[in-house]
């Protein structure tokens, strides 16, 4: 068996076309995902985490486009494939969970019409009978009680949570390897956030399938994720072990954002700590280190020279405060 990973994203640089020239949006982000396993990419809003997901699958919006590095799934740089080959990779291989299923699913089509245009896609081969019956496994896998009762119903006729079950069995419907989910939970409620999270985490370990989440609400991903990465500016500042990183960021900026979250355990009045001043927009990335005007252990260094994401003790930060091996 293989070990390689089955997601290899290497130096991915992304560039907004302007008047004055290319300027980067995604610079240089790498990271790796296993086979079953789940990865999470937090951060701001305009971090970069949507931006990354939609360059790895080829689906920049225009005035976006990929300018260098690699998306490697299963050794094949997919960033060279176009047309009807980069076709068969989305929903084949790797599914995508956008993140509101009311703008995704067809309004004037019933969800299971729409799950089995997905299957047919990808498997020509099924019968008819065989892809009614794998849509009614599907809703059923993601939580529908009545699945054939729910084929024939409209998204408009769903709730909002049922709807993002929808999108997740119709990005299953071609038994992909990898499962990108961007923002899933943004437009619903905290229950339903948590069931699903849970969804997710159960499909994966059930089908041994990878999972990307994409989101900026790190209480989704303790419990969820093996690894996380962390974006900012539109790169990558660090990397690890979701466990350790949450028990002992690296970068100031992971620090920063642990502290903004609330904790169950913690006292009913302990105050949250914003981080200050805002995220850089494209037009204003600072010559340094992306997160420098906003670092509370900014140093010269710091304005002078944007840090390369280095290895350090099982996980990985760009930060200038590691150096040769030592953190002060």
């Amino acid at each position: 068996m293989s070990t390689r990973p089955l997601l290899e994203v290497r130096a991915l640089t992304t560039v907004l076309d302007r008047p004055g020239g290319a300027v980067p949006v995604i610079n240089s982000v790498s990271f790796d995902v296993g086979r079953g396993e789940r990865v999470a990419i937090v951060g701001e809003s305009g971090s970069g985490k949507s931006t990354t997901a939609l360059s790895m699958i080829g689906l920049l919006p225009r005035g976006l486009r990929h300018q260098a590095g690699q998306v490697l799934l299963d050794g094949l740089d997919i960033t060279e494939l176009r047309g009807e080959q980069m076709q068969a990779v989305r929903g084949r291989r790797v599914g995508v969970v956008f993140q509101d299923p009311l703008h995704s699913l067809d309004p004037v089509v019933t969800i299971g019409v729409q799950i089995a245009a997905v299957a047919r896609k990808h498997e020509p081969q099924l019968r008819r009978r065989e892809v009614q019956e794998r849509v009614v496994e599907l809703l059923s896998d993601v939580g529908f009680a009545s699945p054939a009762e729910f084929m024939g119903r409209y998204p408009h006729q769903l709730s909002g949570g049922m709807r993002q079950r929808a999108m997740i069995a119709a990005s299953l419907a071609g038994r992909p390897e990898l499962l990108i989910a961007d923002e899933p939970t943004s437009a619903l409620d905290v229950t339903v956030q948590a069931q699903i999270i849970d969804l997710l985490e159960r499909l994966s370990e059930g089908r041994g399938l990878a999972v990307v989440l994409i989101t900026h609400d790190l209480g989704l991903v303790a419990g969820f994720a093996h690894r996380t990465v962390v974006m900012y500016g539109g790169t990558v500042v660090e990397v690890g072990a979701t466990a350790e990183l949450f028990r002992r960021p690296l970068h100031p900026y992971t620090e920063g954002l642990l502290a903004c979250a609330p904790r169950i355990d913690g006292p009913l009045d302990e105050l949250l700590v914003a981080i200050p001043g805002n995220p850089p927009t494209v037009a204003s990335l600072p010559a340094g280190c992306t997160f420098a005007p906003r670092c509370p252990k900014v140093h010269d260094r710091c304005s002078a020279q944007r840090p390369e994401l280095q290895s350090w003790q099982g996980a990985a930060v760009a930060c200038h405060l590691v150096e040769k091996g030592v953190r002060s």
